[in-house]
């Protein structure tokens, strides 16, 4: 499963002292716990111990229990957050969400203070990454997606900043997971993708089992042959590195592709050959899944004898271990066969105990919401807890700085006197720059929310309405009308933030560019494009590349008066975000002559306001911002349009 896969790769990283690896025997460290040389050694020698017990979590909390009343004492704040995590270990383990979040949440706070305070300890890192992706495991399986995705990326950054690519791919795995469960499949499919990349660089033998995961997406999207051909190379690795359990949650799928394509021969007898490798490892939760397939197919041939007792033998395990999905899809199988057989005794007792699987699942999943409410809550509470603690230190720090300004006034005021001077006058000086920063940030975003929704733009839009219902074009007035009303809330939205996800901008672009091709009948295509290295959590600034776009359609694309087109891309070059918007329109020289004799308000606010913007990026990141505009030329060194490059820092939404 998905946890316990992820727990012992946190459980191997868990910072212990060199001389005390969590390899070592528990006798070795019982030995040890006996005349431990100071506090530290025994916390750690203890926490150690409950790691060792990762599959007996009683004893497992004792020991980190006992770790963190040392730690505690002491004053080692690095044990005692790695108690907390031990301690929320063992309770994920027995299923206690809630109390393993608290436990996590408490790690969480101590691992970022230390971090904080020696930024460039790994080992403070890689605790808290851990913690962050326990975080996310917990919200996965309490089906709170949103959160799990925010702790895994999380995660991801800081696993990237220590180097573990190994636990890297294990991260990707679960965010695909999560993107899989939410049928999102191309989101699925490029993180599987990112994690294949890094097993098969590393030599992970788990690249087989990824390579499984992409081949049941490709089924799910419809692409078969993709996934047979995924499949047959996950048999190959699976070849390579032995792992049985995996071959034959292979051969299911492979079953599943063979019954897809109504080769019931085949399909058959890939779960047949699943089910022997299930069975000789005693693996009944497989197992039960390759019955309940078999049942499935010898029932949609009419055998239904073999049907009954494969769904029998699967329901019988699958009862056993408590996997209440394939009780209630076995048992749902028997009732229908018996239905179709006249027998309506055997019909109803099968389909009693079915609705009984379902209801429990229904109770279990009431649960889980219920679960998830009382996270949520603690989620809140701490982001409020956290709020108070800063202002607090806000009011601490304000006071220490007053006291210290005055202990440096009082101390040789005669001989200070003109440093003091320079000193606050600079002071003032700096503050009057940061306060002119932030007005003028939110006077341009201002500005630019403006420029999107100025009168001459509404008013086009509405009279191009006006037009399509005088033109007896109903249904594309309320289309135009639609799409107009989409746009101008996106733009209202927005314009609140200082920053917001990438795919965000382009939902805005992609708004935008369908209104402008129905207000001038279609005359331009347009693209939009992402690298697909540009994670989740990138960000840019609201409202930026708009109005450049605006400029090529207005400026490049209707002058031409042919049918024209346009691209925008999103790209990541030597740690700088790209943004580039091209059209093949009439270019700035041809531009600029046409409008010789006319008013060109609108285009040199668009670039004045967009480079002031860059301005207070650049003075707030301290990372340059700059834009480009070239004219395109042919092979004749005719003007064959506009290119617009917008060179940005790259900016996370999670900051």
């Amino acid at each position: 499963m998905k946890i316990s896969k992820f727990l012992v790769l946190f459980f191997a990283v868990l910072c212990c002292m060199p001389s005390f690896s969590q390899t070592k025997v528990l006798d070795s460290l019982f030995t040890v716990l006996k005349h431990p040389a100071n506090a530290s050694k025994k916390a750690t020698v203890l926490n150690a111990i409950a790691a060792e017990y990762e599959n007996e979590p009683e004893m497992m909390l004792k020991y980190a229990k006992e770790a963190m009343e040392v730690a505690h004492k002491a004053g080692l704040k690095q044990q005692e957050a790695d108690s907390w995590r031990n301690i929320g270990n063992a309770n994920i383990i027995q299923s206690k969400y809630t109390q393993a979040l608290k436990s996590f949440s408490n790690a969480q706070a101590l691992y970022e203070a230390l971090v904080k305070s020696a930024s460039e300890n790994n080992d403070y890192k890689d605790g808290l990454a851990n913690v962050y992706g326990s975080i996310g495991i917990v919200c996965s399986e309490q089906n709170n997606y949103p959160k799990g995705l925010e702790y895994y990326f999380k995660a991801l950054k800081l696993f990237r900043e220590t180097g573990q690519e190994e636990i890297v791919a294990v991260v990707y795995n679960n965010i695909g997971d999560i993107y899989a469960t939410l049928k999102e499949y191309n989101k699925a499919l490029e993180y599987f993708n990112k994690a294949l990349w890094i097993q098969k660089k590393t030599g992970d033998p788990s690249s087989a089992i990824t390579t499984s995961n992409i081949g049941k997406i490709y089924l799910a999207k419809g692409e078969d042959e993709k996934a047979l051909e995924s499949f047959n190379e996950a048999e190959k690795q699976f070849g390579k590195f032995g792992n049985n359990r995996g071959l034959a949650e292979l051969y299911n799928n492979f079953g599943n592709y063979y019954k897809k394509k109504n080769n019931f021969t085949g399909a058959v007898s890939y779960y047949n050959k699943a089910l022997a490798l299930f069975e000789q490892s005693g693996e009944k939760y497989g197992a039960s899944a390759s019955l309940g397939f078999l049942g499935d197919i010898n029932a949609l041939q009419g055998k239904n004898e073999e049907a009954i007792e494969y769904f029998k033998k699967s329901s019988a395990h699958a009862a056993e271990i408590g996997v209440l999905e394939q009780v209630k899809e076995s048992e749902k199988g028997l009732s229908d066969i018996y239905e179709k057989r006249g027998n309506a005794a055997e019909a109803l007792e099968h389909y009693k105990k079915y609705t009984a699987a379902k209801d429990k699942i229904i109770n279990s999943e009431n649960i889980k919401n219920m679960v998830r409410e009382e996270m949520n809550y603690e989620f809140e509470r701490k982001a409020e807890l956290q709020k108070a603690e800063n202002e607090k230190r806000q009011v601490l720090f304000d006071e220490q700085a007053k006291r210290h300004m005055q202990q440096m006034l009082f101390t040789g005021l005669s001989a200070l006197l003109v440093f003091g001077i320079a000193f606050l006058i600079y002071s003032r000086l700096q503050l009057k720059k940061r306060l002119t920063l932030q007005r003028d940030l939110a006077e341009y975003e201002q500005k630019a929310l403006h420029l999107q929704m100025n009168p001459h733009f509404v008013f086009n839009c509405l009279g191009s309405i006006s037009s399509f219902i005088v033109q007896n074009g109903t249904d594309q007035a309320i289309k135009y009308l639609s799409k107009f009303s989409k746009l101008m809330r996106l733009t209202l939205e927005y314009s609140k933030e200082s920053l917001i996800p990438i795919d965000k901008e382009i939902e805005g672009l992609q708004n935008y560019l369908e209104l402008e091709q129905l207000r001038f009948n279609k005359m331009f295509d347009f693209t939009i494009t992402k690298d697909p290295s540009i994670e989740d959590d990138m960000a840019i600034p609201p409202l930026l590349l708009q109005p450049f776009v605006e400029n090529a359609i207005i400026h490049g694309i209707v002058p031409k008066k042919v049918h024209g087109s346009i691209s925008i891309d999103f790209a990541l070059v030597d740690e700088k975000l790209v943004c580039t918007v091209t059209d093949d329109g009439i270019g700035i020289n041809r531009s600029k002559q046409l409008k010789e004799n006319t008013i060109t308000v609108h285009k040199s606010m668009a670039m004045e306001i967009t480079r002031k913007r860059l301005e207070v990026i650049q003075a707030f990141t301290s990372k340059t911002s700059q834009v480009e505009i070239k004219e395109l030329t042919n092979a004749a060194g005719e003007p064959s349009g506009t290119r617009i490059v917008l060179n940005l820092p790259i900016q996370y939404a999670t900051n």
